[in-house]
């Protein structure tokens, strides 16, 4: 049976923000970040795409999200599996600190986890979870990194190329298909709108 999966990140944060590294702490949605959901919520609308199966990571950020675009209507699974990256004692300080990319083990010295520890979880968790499934579409909130190293994982499948840097509220759309992820599009959003109070 043929699935879509609409693998979103969460809205803006006050660390992303703050330009704070941000991996498995947390930190709560902007005003910007939750008007970033509401826009994707109305893409979903517009887009006549109805959700009765979703997941979320278990951080709060990706979980609050999830609750604007669902209007708090669908009930949802919280999985560890679809954290963001580990990166150990570097959470919370400056994201002037990373190293470049592509990061590969640095993180794994400090306690965090490496890159090919993040793909297989991702991997893993996903893949599950939509196998085991009846629905055929299905939201799952997520982190920039942890998205970008599952879609990677699945790059030689792409049917469209994956940006460099995923933005808040970004969704990626595979399709799933005799066990393979297929990446169909990047949807990204205008926020133009946006008023600050």
């Amino acid at each position: 049976m043929k699935k879509y999966i609409y693998l979103m990140r969460h809205g803006e944060t006050l660390f992303n923000r703050r330009r704070k590294i941000q991996g498995w702490c947390d930190a709560p949605l902007t005003d910007f970040g939750k008007y970033q959901a509401s826009c994707a919520r109305d893409y979903f609308k517009h887009q006549g795409i109805t959700f009765k199966k979703a997941y979320s990571s278990t951080s709060e950020r990706a979980c609050d999200t999830l609750e604007i675009v669902t209007e708090g209507a669908l009930s949802y699974q919280r999985l560890k599996g679809l954290k963001e990256w580990n990166f150990g004692t570097f959470e919370g300080e400056s994201e002037d600190l990373n190293p470049p990319l592509p990061y590969k083990d640095f993180f794994v010295t400090y306690g965090g986890e490496s890159q090919d520890q993040i793909v297989a979880r991702m991997v893993a968790t996903v893949g599950q979870l939509v196998s085991e499934s009846e629905e055929d579409t299905i939201l799952i909130v997520s982190h920039g990194g942890a998205i970008a190293n599952f879609a990677r994982a699945y790059q030689e499948h792409w049917e469209t190329e994956l940006p460099k840097g995923l933005g808040n509220c970004a969704i990626l759309k595979f399709r799933y298909e005799d066990d393979i992820f297929y990446l169909e599009e990047v949807i990204r959003h205008d926020f133009s709108d946006w008023k600050e109070n």
